[in-house]
């Protein structure tokens, strides 16, 4: 993992100049390695079987060494995609200077990889409040999904990322082009696409911080973020819902940047004390559970039920 300028805020990795291409910045990580599918069998005893029409995903480096393991299971229409090849589409963004890749990195033994790019302009949402625009680029090994590209801001004065599943879906996921200039026409429109959208996403935080919670609009905002389970019987999880709400409750008062003026006592203070929550205060998770789970796994889907629900709420409250 690298990062430039300042140390990102899960704070790993080294500190390396600024990479103009996503090749660069796939070698700064180290992650300038391929893979490949092989066959997959079943033995017992002196006996082996082939598992037809089953292979595993592999690094090629690491190909019969005892450091080899099987990244995911695949049928034989599965094509690896390299990282080089995965995130190169997004080059002449940021040759146009409308990004930088700021931070990557791999989680696991190689599943997924992650490219983080920062976009030069950022959201006052109120006074100090400042969030930085950020697009998460992926590209999975498992088999399980394509590159995709998530819109997470990250909000300066707590290091939060409100990674969220937006109107249109999660992502956004781009075809591929080797020909330059459909890759140059595919850039420009992908700009459209990231500056309407993140238009959105100000829009609707700049309303949040309009609207005032008192006792028992937060306490209906959180029942909705974490709900009681289905069934009741669920003694554990029903101790977690109640937890989480419990720290909601404090987050929203005491959260990092939640007294800032105009923003204590607002909608938006209550969605970045779940964010809070989901980042910083999950201390039994490990780094490499922390970043997947906040950008792709449960942490993700909590932050993302938490941004719809109060988006919906803006109108209603409102009035």
């Amino acid at each position: 993992m690298f990062y430039i300028d300042q140390p990102p805020w899960h704070g790993l990795g080294q500190k390396l100049d600024k990479p103009a291409t996503a090749e660069e910045a796939i070698r700064a990580a180290n992650l300038d390695w391929e893979t490949m599918t092989v066959p997959l069998f079943a033995e017992k005893s002196s006996v082996r079987l082939d598992v037809k029409g089953t292979f595993g995903v592999v690094r090629k480096d690491l190909w019969g060494t005892k450091a080899c393991t099987v990244l995911g299971i695949v049928g034989k229409q599965y094509t690896p995609l390299q990282n080089r090849d995965a995130f190169a589409f997004f080059d002449p963004i940021a040759g146009k200077g409308a990004a930088i890749y700021e931070t990557a990195g791999v989680l696991g033994d190689g599943e997924r990889v992650w490219i983080l790019a920062k976009l030069p302009e950022n959201i006052r949402v109120i006074g100090d409040d400042i969030v930085d625009k950020y697009l998460l680029l992926s590209n999975s090994h498992d088999g399980k999904s394509a590159v995709q590209v998530k819109f997470t801001p990250i909000r300066v004065v707590c290091q939060n990322t409100l990674t969220m599943a937006l109107s249109e879906g999660p992502t956004l996921r781009i075809a591929h082009f080797k020909n330059l200039h459909k890759r140059l026409s595919q850039a420009e429109k992908l700009l459209g696409i990231i500056g309407k959208r993140f238009d959105g996403i100000e829009a609707n935080f700049k309303e949040m911080v309009k609207v005032r919670l008192d006792g028992d609009r937060l306490s209906d905002y959180l029942s909705d973020v974490f709900p009681d389970p289905r069934d009741p019987e669920n003694d554990g999880a029903l101790a977690a819902a109640r937890r989480n709400r419990l720290f909601g409750e404090y987050f929203f008062e005491e959260g990092e940047g939640n007294r800032l003026p105009g923003v204590r006592g607002t909608l938006w203070a209550a969605y970045n004390g779940i964010t809070e929550l989901v980042d910083h205060r999950q201390t039994k998770q490990t780094d490499d559970g922390r970043l997947n789970s906040v950008w792709f796994g449960a942490g993700y889907s909590i932050k993302a039920r938490a941004y719809a629900i109060a988006t919906d709420r803006i109108g209603v409250w409102r009035n």
